[in-house]
């Protein structure tokens, strides 16, 4: 069918208003031009789109309502078409304020701040941490216009795309007679005392570990940070769970801990980029996000490689 978006803009006009003078007038254009698109697209569509009543204007047929539908909706499309093409040559600029969740934010994003910094020096770049449940409030809030964090409760509206996998794997005190194994499952640590993050989705995503095996965990030392649960952990107070790999095997004190892997067949969590559904980013949120697909396979590999040098004799299967 040949007809062009003027015809299905004079159209649409017209049917918002029930008036060919009326849109003639909107549009700045004279009364044939609106009726000779309207009698085009009944030509060539087969439809009649409107009944004509001489004195009062124009009322859609059935037809027309449901024609004049999925024309606003392709005017729409051809709108955001031209505002993304011309978006193709603007440069990246501006402000951008990210979100990260706190167990991997400062191992993952600062080296990827610092690439994009060198690459776009007109961009000022911001990230801040949040638990699970507060980077969804304020991405709904529009305090920031990407998120990198796990796929724990993401909901529909929120358009996630992974790009790190990280299993679960246990930590204990390098001097625990379990630390001597090759590896451990669940049921070897059920009854000891544990250490966690005392985080929203956090505890009930180790939970449902338990859970899967059926069996429940011995929630013992509660703590608030990630180096609190490292503290704890290499001074004897209980083992942990980690996703996020442990890059070194000392606490802030001094303590030593060992990385276990866990035999267990147990879901792991993805890191991911998340965005509001059909948000237009910025060319600033999309140069990053480019950036960060591409660096993601780098960044795994580095963190790994790292992990398995500091924890010989636990290394950390993926």
């Amino acid at each position: 069918m040949h007809f062009t978006l003027k015809q299905l803009r004079y159209f649409v006009t017209a049917g918002q208003f029930g008036s060919v003078t009326r849109a003639a007038e909107t549009l700045h254009v004279s009364q044939p031009s609106i009726s000779s698109a309207i009698l085009h697209l009944e030509e060539i569509t087969g439809l009649q789109l409107f009944v004509r009543h001489h004195a009062q204007g124009l009322s859609l047929t059935p037809a027309g309502k449901q024609f004049i539908l999925k024309a606003k909706q392709l005017l729409s499309d051809a709108e955001g078409l031209g505002r993304y093409a011309s978006s193709l040559g603007e440069e990246v600029s501006g402000s951008l304020r990210i979100v990260g969740f706190p167990t991997f934010t400062p191992i993952l994003i600062p080296l990827l701040m610092r690439r994009f910094v060198e690459a776009y020096p007109d961009v000022n770049i911001y990230c801040d941490e949040a638990h699970q449940k507060d980077i969804i409030q304020n991405m709904y809030d529009g305090r920031y216009e990407l998120a990198v964090t796990y796929d724990l409760q993401v909901p529909s509206d929120i358009e996630f795309e992974p790009l790190l996998t990280f299993a679960p794997y246990a930590v204990l005190p390098v001097s625990h007679p379990l630390s001597s194994k090759e590896s451990l499952s669940l049921s070897d640590l059920v009854d000891l005392p544990m250490v966690y993050l005392d985080w929203p989705m956090t505890r009930d995503y180790f939970f449902s570990l338990f859970l899967s095996q059926d069996l429940e965990p011995n929630f013992a030392y509660p703590a608030q940070s990630l180096e609190m649960v490292r503290s704890l952990v290499a001074n004897g107070f209980g083992y942990t769970l980690f996703n996020t790999p442990l890059i070194n095997n000392h606490a802030l004190d001094g303590g030593e801990m060992k990385a276990m892997p866990l035999i267990d067949n147990l879901r792991p969590l993805c890191v991911g980029v998340a965005k509001i559904a059909h948000f237009r980013l910025t060319p600033a949120a999309s140069a990053f996000v480019d950036m960060l697909k591409s660096y993601s396979e780098d960044m795994s590999s580095n963190i790994f490689s790292t992990t398995t040098a500091s924890s010989k004799k636990g290394n950390i299967q993926q």
